[in-house]
């Protein structure tokens, strides 16, 4: 389970890696359930001018990118209460892509198309293989930041509001980087890492294609560190 990430803190890369505008709240730097973060949605199409200086007619415009704020830690619709809420969103930070279709859970947002993608610096894992949790910082080789996919959802009742997202992860027992990570004899996981050219394929394609997506990054394209402890 990823439980834990590192924010984008640089204002710079939102929008030259997103194309969104840089949060107007300051993030922590580290994420861990129920903090608040940020991720990248679909904003509602807007009728703008047409590019065409030569005319005065209007278009639909496509829809753009927009930054959100929202709790780490997914909290459904059939959550009863504000206090149920804060209890069970803390086991929902990850969401299972193989079942993400099918969970009371998750289905309704992914069938409603509430796809969002999750800016990060890097992702924290604990090494066992010494026989003691050492905990361990994957980033991508280039330094740049990573768009991970994830679902979002707005839960409201008695006048509280919570929007909520999670991340979506992928198998990775097979993966020449993550297998090595998290705890021995159980299913080793690792979030679903965006290409940037996907982004808008992800945020804008069909429920039933989405699926597609759901695959495990390039091991060479990632590293992983040790944390050292201050």
């Amino acid at each position: 389970m990823t439980a834990h990430f590192e924010s984008v803190q640089n204002a710079a890369m939102y929008p030259d890696a997103f194309d969104v505008a840089a949060p107007e709240v300051t993030l922590e730097r580290d994420l861990w359930p129920r903090k608040l973060g940020v991720f990248v949605r679909n904003a509602p199409a807007a009728e703008g001018v047409a590019v065409n200086a030569m005319s005065d007619e209007k278009a639909l415009t496509a829809p753009a990118r927009e930054l959100a704020v929202g709790q780490f830690g997914f909290v459904p619709q059939w959550v009863k209460s504000a206090s149920d809420a804060k209890l069970r969103s803390t086991k929902m930070v990850n969401a299972r892509s193989e079942t993400v279709t099918t969970s009371n859970n998750f289905r309704d947002a992914w069938l409603a198309g509430q796809r969002c993608i999750v800016p990060m610096m890097a992702f924290f894992e604990d090494d066992w293989r010494s026989g003691k949790a050492v905990p361990t910082r994957i980033t991508r080789v280039d330094g740049k930041p990573m768009g991970v996919a994830g679902i979002w959802e707005r839960w409201a009742k008695d006048g509280t509001e919570i929007i909520s997202f999670t991340l979506l992860t992928v198998n990775a027992n097979s993966h020449a980087l993550l297998h090595r990570y998290q705890q021995n004899g159980n299913e080793k996981r690792m979030p679903v890492i965006l290409g940037e050219g996907a982004y808008d394929a992800w945020l804008h394609t069909k429920a039933e294609k989405a699926r597609e997506f759901m695959r495990a990054y390039s091991a060479h394209l990632l590293t992983a560190n040790p944390v050292e402890k201050k």
